[in-house]
C-alpha cells in the first residue's frame, strides 16, 4: 500500500494536475481574501481573523477536489488498467486507501502555504497576536476533514463510472449536497424538530461547530463516518467490477 500511496502522490505531483490543483486553490483564495474588495477580504474585516478563509476554502474545494479525483478510478477503468491493479498481491481496500490518502495529501500540501495569512493576521491585529489562535487551529482541522470528505466522495464518485466528465460533476454534486444542501432543506423549517436531524446529515452543521473553537467528538464520529462510508462504497463498487 505505502508503494502505491508515494506512486499516486508522485503522479499528483510529477504532473501538472496537482500543481494546477495548488495554484488555483492559491490564487483563488489570495485575491479574495488580499485583493479583491468583497466581505471576503480580511485586511477589510472589523477584526483580525481567518473566517472568511474558513469560509470560502470549502466553496473552492467544492470543485477543485472533484477535479482531482474524477480521474482515481475512473481513468483505470477508462484505459483497463484497472485490471492490472486488481492483479497487485494488494487487496482492493488498500488500492482506494492509496489514493485516498494521496488526495488529502495534496489537500494538505496545498494549505500549507496559507499558514502565511495566519502569521500575516497575527501580526496586523491591533493589539499584536489578537487573533484567536486555538479557533483558528481548529479551523484549520476542520477544513482538512471536511477536504477528507469531499475526497471520499470524488474517489467513490470515480468508482462508478469510466468517464471523467460524468466523476466530477457527480462529485461535485454529491459534495455540494453534503456541504450545503441538507443545511438549505434543513432551513426551511418545515418538519419542525426534525430540521435540526436533518441538518446533522450535513457537513456545514459539524464544520460550523469545529470552527467555533471547540472539537466536539460527535463532530469527528461524523466526519469519520462519513469518509468511511463513502470509502466502503467504492469498495462495493470495486468488488463488484471483478465479477
Amino acid at each position: 500500500m505505502r508503494a502505491l500511496y508515494f506512486k499516486e502522490l508522485r503522479s499528483f505531483l510529477s504532473s501538472i494536475i496537482g500543481y494546477i490543483f495548488i495554484l488555483i486553490f492559491l490564487i483563488t483564495s489570495g485575491l479574495f481574501h488580499w485583493i479583491i474588495s468583497y466581505n471576503t477580504n480580511l485586511l477589510e474585516g472589523a477584526e483580525a481573523d481567518l473566517i472568511p478563509f474558513f469560509n470560502l476554502s470549502p466553496v473552492i474545494f467544492l470543485i477543485l477536489i472533484p477535479a482531482i479525483t474524477m480521474r482515481s478510478i475512473a481513468e483505470e477503468r477508462r484505459t483497463g488498467t484497472i485490471e492490472l491493479l486488481f492483479s497487485r498481491p494488494i487487496s482492493d481496500l488498500k488500492i482506494l486507501l492509496a489514493k485516498y490518502f494521496a488526495g488529502v495529501s495534496l489537500l494538505i500540501i496545498s494549505l500549507l502555504p496559507t499558514l502565511v495569512y495566519f502569521i500575516s493576521m497575527y501580526f496586523l491585529g491591533d493589539p499584536v497576536g489578537i487573533i484567536d489562535e486555538g479557533a483558528t487551529f481548529t479551523s484549520y482541522i476542520g477544513l482538512v476533514l471536511l477536504g477528507a470528505s469531499f475526497v471520499a466522495i470524488g474517489i467513490f464518485a470515480s468508482s462508478i463510472t469510466s468517464s471523467q466528465i460524468v466523476a466530477f460533476i457527480l462529485a461535485m454534486f454529491l459534495c455540494w449536497i453534503f456541504y450545503d444542501g441538507f443545511h438549505l432543506l434543513g432551513s426551511y423549517n418545515l418538519m419542525g424538530s426534525f430540521d435540526l436531524i436533518i441538518q446533522s446529515f450535513g457537513i456545514n452543521l459539524h464544520y460550523e461547530s469545529i470552527k467555533k473553537g471547540v472539537i466536539d467528538t460527535s463532530d469527528l464520529i461524523y466526519f469519520v463516518s462519513l469518509i468511511v462510508f463513502f470509502i466502503l462504497a467504492a469498495l462495493t463498487v470495486l468488488k463488484s467490477l471483478k465479477k
